[in-house]
């Protein structure tokens, strides 16, 4: 077979990244409106992510949301050979896809192997193939060890086969942008070849993930020039993070498909990752696509529990605080004509913005999330929580929402609290085999006052070092009658613990506490009782009125 020979000032023009750009692709403003297909391979490429393995009913589900919900124009789901359970998983999609009318949508990866390949295909139910063929010289020398005559010609058997059982074909060239950097005449050859053959679409996958941006222009821009009437997708990966940019030049230089995976799934550094390029495609182009995007951040969360991969915090759409704001200034900027504003609003895809809240959020921040939850404070209460924050941050990193109640109600409690006795120090000790004990400083009125203690656990033996000092001094402690631990909604295991105790002290009120750590809580919330208890004995007039009310108002 006859080897095309490319001129070779344009191929010296590629190397040096001066090929000028496709028509329609100088400016943004001067695209067409075409529309892109995405086809996601979070189910076949996506798979190759180490420790990744999907059940034959997650694939189900994943392929369901991928169609159904976010509506990409194709997916691909299995290599054909691989396993017996590879080959159920496709058989359950298959099925319903054929119910749906969905079976030309679904691929399956192939190989020049006639006819196992085709043959496992058709076992799985499935219609598309996409056959991998070797786009580079180096691939196809040393490890198929073939002429590029003898690969065509196993090629096109594999085609024909597929064709008379009734098999559509795409073709990936493996191994592409080396082929397009170091073989280029071997490349376009191939390229030429397979738009003769009866293929749908041709596949360039950057399979190492190593080309620029300015590559991939460069190389699109040769291919679509030479075959302008070929549909050609590009298969991005991200080894040097450069994915999405090189889909942004693919896209802007000739590619009528783009290849995603969900959370960028994928072998090494991974793939395109669908959510990016959606965003990208829809923000800084003028094609249409079909996804779905206000579903991505759902389907986004079913593929990180069915894959196991944790989708890091500041991942780009997905990542839990990418639609988070942190500092102060960003809410103030917020209120004030949306200057903190972008275009990728999280409400495009099924997201809200959030305002953390923390040693650096300030009152701006402090709003937003009052605002959200339908709290009202007066000012200066506003500015005793801020600073509750702000100690609090310093402990945690992070204030969720869900703590904020709890803060408000700690807050406002001890405001309503004349504190004359403290916790000045303590030592604590919780050992296996030994009891728990505790070294306590108490300070009474201006005066410091140690007790050791051993008891059942670390606030049995705060409370019994507590009783020691009272003793001492002839006070009296009411009766603990009912303790109750909680941490907020969706609290981990860093969450605030609120501890509220109940006491009966001939009239039953209530105390809490709030702090990371458990038992330190359940000290606070004692802590308080005391100066309350401190309160009733000095104004026994309040007793029935003020203090009793408003406890149970402040812990209710």
């Amino acid at each position: 077979m006859h080897l095309q020979h490319p001129d070779k000032e344009k191929m010296e023009a590629n190397r040096n990244h001066t090929v000028k750009p496709s028509k329609g692709a100088e400016s943004l403003e001067g695209l067409k409106r075409q529309r892109i297909e995405i086809m996601d391979t979070t189910l076949r490429d996506g798979e190759q992510t180490s420790g990744v393995s999907f059940l034959p009913s997650e694939k189900l589900q994943i392929a369901k949301l991928l169609l159904e919900e976010l509506k990409v124009d194709r997916i691909e789901v299995a290599s054909a050979r691989v396993s017996e359970g590879e080959l159920e998983g496709v058989q359950k999609i298959t099925t319903w896809a054929a119910q749906k009318g969905y079976l030309d949508r679904v691929e399956v990866l192939g190989f020049v192997d006639t006819p196992v390949s085709v043959n496992w295909i058709l076992d799985a139910g499935a219609k598309v193939m996409n056959l991998l063929t070797k786009g580079s010289l180096n691939h196809l020398v040393h490890q198929l060890k073939k002429s590029p005559e003898r690969h065509f010609e196993e090629i096109a058997t594999s085609i024909s086969y597929a064709q008379e059982k009734g098999i559509a074909v795409n073709v990936y060239l493996e191994d592409w942008s080396n082929g397009m950097r170091n073989s280029l005449e071997y490349t376009l050859s191939l390229i030429d070849f397979l738009t003769h053959q009866p293929v749908k679409r041709i596949m360039l996958p950057d399979t190492l993930g190593l080309l620029s941006p300015d590559e991939v222009r460069n190389f699109m821009d040769l291919i679509v020039e030479k075959f302008p009437a070929t549909h050609f997708d590009f298969h991005a990966h991200n080894d040097y993070d450069l994915s999405v940019a090189n889909v942004m030049e693919g896209i802007l230089h000739g590619a009528s498909g783009i290849h995603t995976t969900v959370n960028g799934l994928g072998e090494r550094a991974g793939n395109a990752p669908l959510e990016s390029v959606v965003a990208v495609i829809k923000d800084f182009t003028d094609f249409e696509i079909g996804v779905q995007e206000q579903k991505i951040f759902r389907v986004s969360k079913l593929v990180e529990q069915f894959s196991g991969q944790h989708i890091p915090a500041n991942k780009p759409v997905v990542g839990e605080n990418v639609f988070t704001q942190t500092a102060g200034i960003h809410a103030d900027g917020d209120n004030k004509k949306n200057l903190y504003f972008n275009d990728l609003l999280p409400e495009r895809f099924g997201r809200q913005r959030k305002y953390a809240l923390g040693k650096t959020s300030g009152k701006a921040n402090i709003l937003k999330n009052l605002e959200e939850l339908g709290i009202s404070l007066e000012k200066e209460e506003l500015t005793r929580v801020t600073q509750r924050i702000i100690e609090l941050g310093d402990k945690k990193e992070r204030v969720t929402t869900e703590d904020l109640p709890y803060i408000i109600s700690d807050v406002l409690q001890n405001n309503s609290i004349s504190k004359n006795i403290f916790i000045e120090g303590y030592h604590m000790t919780h050992s296996k085999g030994l009891k728990p004990s505790v070294q306590l400083r108490l300070n009474v009125h201006g005066k410091s006052y140690d007790a050791t203690a051993t008891g059942d656990g670390q606030y049995d033996s705060f409370m019994r070092a507590v009783k020691k000092i009272y003793k001492s001094l002839k006070k009296e402690l009411p009766k603990l009658i009912d303790y109750h631990v909680s941490i907020p909604p969706g609290g981990k295991t860093d969450a605030f613990v609120e501890t509220v105790i109940s006491w009966d002290y001939g009239k039953i009120f209530k105390t809490k506490g709030l702090d990371p750590d458990q038992t330190v809580a359940a000290m606070m919330a004692t802590e308080k009782m005391l100066n309350i208890v401190e309160s009733f004995n000095s104004n026994p007039e309040k007793e029935s009125t003020n203090y009793g009310n408003e406890y149970r108002a402040v812990a209710g």
